[in-house]
Formats: structure tokens, sequence, C-alpha cells
């Protein structure tokens, strides 16, 4: 998830990472991760292991996918991506699944 600033809602938050702010926590599923403070993007990023940089040029942030022990990912189901191919016709990696897939990025900087 990228963000311009931290002070972001509950919902924005749902909507990026799947994590559902309730009285109990912080919930996806069956999980709620308790969040004692209350909610905010740095303590509940904390709390779910999600790792959280700041570009400090850009003047942006990125909160990356909850790891709960800092050890696993929870799931590895990635999220639904959409990219042209090399003919120009959409490609959606959910086509794939069920089958195993190797991503490989490259990024020229």
């Amino acid at each position: 998830m990228i963000l311009d600033r931290l002070d972001v809602d509950a919902s924005t938050f749902r909507d990026g990472t799947g994590w559902d702010i309730k009285p109990e926590g912080a919930c996806k599923g069956d999980v709620c991760v308790p969040l004692p403070g209350g909610f905010d993007v740095v303590t509940t990023a904390q709390r779910l292991g999600m790792a959280l940089l700041h570009d400090e040029a850009n003047g942006i942030w990125a909160l990356g996918p909850e790891s709960l022990s800092a050890r696993a990912l929870v799931t590895a189901q990635a999220p639904e991506l959409v990219l042209d191919d090399l003919d120009g016709n959409e490609f959606r990696l959910s086509s794939l699944r069920g089958q195993k897939v190797v991503l490989v990025a490259w990024a020229p900087y």
C-alpha cells in the first residue's frame, strides 16, 4: 500500500490491506490482533508485522504485507494484478490461480 500521509482512517486502511479495524482490534478473517492504544498506521503496522518505509525524497510511505510473527507471510495469495501482455491484451494474474507461478520483477534503478 502506498501512502502520501500516515493519518489515514480505518476504512482506507481496510481497503488497502484487507484488515478491518474493529473494537477488538485489527481483524482479517478469523484472526484479530488487539490494538491496545487504538488505531493508527504506525502502531498497527508494528502489531501486524508490516514493513513501513518512508521515501523522503518523494514524500510517500510504503506499507508492506503482514507477517504477524515477523518470519512468514500470513498468506501466499497475491493481490489481483492486471497488466498488458506483449501483444497489448489485458492479462490477469488471477487467471493462473491454482498453478505454481514465479514472478520476476525488474527495475532500471
